[in-house]
């Protein structure tokens, strides 16, 4: 159950609970003599393991409360807990380490590497942590198998059809097994049946190791099939679906 409220934050004991915890989040950039509010006070108490769709109009705050929970961005005021870890302040570079060991991205557009292979763009982030070559490489091809690719470890992007190329960029988002998934419009770039494939991956996975999954989309019938959905609206959070 997807919760929105203004209430206390939960004790420590049962923020291990939440996926995510977000209490009055604000964020406004400076546009010339101008404060623009991209998000007027968001509240947000995710479970561990759900899989929310996240909808609203172009420009409702939907990307920017994303890159927030991805430590992507730094919120103007509020509070963000990721698995209990407080996540708004973080340096830079505490940052950017949290988030390669604890979040996965899946964007529309892939940002694959056309030089490197399948494998290769799937290994990077654990090469980056510092993990073991061949422990990176074994997992790798697992993931890969798993999403269907086990034939495809040495093609380049450029010979993968667009529904592979999200299939190796949902292999790379789980090189660390984040326990949180991140998905940005994930198959806006697709016909409607490799759409429809993707979605079903990106769910059976989630559920099969129990991640949480924010996805952002446009496509309300999309949203419907999710468990649940929050919906925004001119920087806020307007209403939450708490069926799962």
């Amino acid at each position: 159950m997807v919760e929105i409220g203004k209430d206390d934050l939960p004790s420590e004991a049962a923020r291990r609970d939440y996926s995510i915890v977000v209490r009055d989040v604000r964020k406004s950039y400076r546009v010339g003599p101008v404060d623009v509010e991209a998000l007027r006070g968001v509240d947000l108490k995710v479970p561990a393991g759900s899989i929310v769709a996240l909808t609203g109009k172009s420009g409702s705050g939907k990307s920017t409360l994303l890159h927030i929970l991805g430590t992507l961005d730094q919120p103007t005021s509020g509070q963000v807990l990721l698995h209990g870890t407080e996540v708004s302040t973080m340096t830079d570079l505490v940052a950017s380490q949290f988030r390669n060991s604890s979040v996965g991205f899946v964007f529309q557009m892939n940002n694959l590497l056309g030089e490197f292979s399948a494998s290769e763009n799937v290994m990077l982030p654990g090469l980056i942590a510092g993990a073991p070559h061949a422990a990176v490489q074994d997992r790798a091809r697992k993931l890969l198998s798993a999403v269907g690719l086990g034939a495809r470890l040495n093609h380049r992007p450029g010979e993968l059809s667009g529904g592979e190329q999200q299939r190796v960029a949902i292999a790379r988002a789980l090189i660390m097994a984040p326990p949180i998934l991140l998905a940005d419009e994930p198959t806006g770039n697709l016909d409607q049946k490799t759409s429809h494939e993707i979605q079903e991956l990106l769910m059976h996975i989630c559920r099969e190791n129990h991640v949480t999954m924010i996805l952002v989309t446009h496509d309300l019938d999309l949203a419907r099939r999710l468990p649940s959905q929050v919906i925004m609206e001119d920087g806020r959070v307007i209403q939450g679906d708490f069926t799962h």
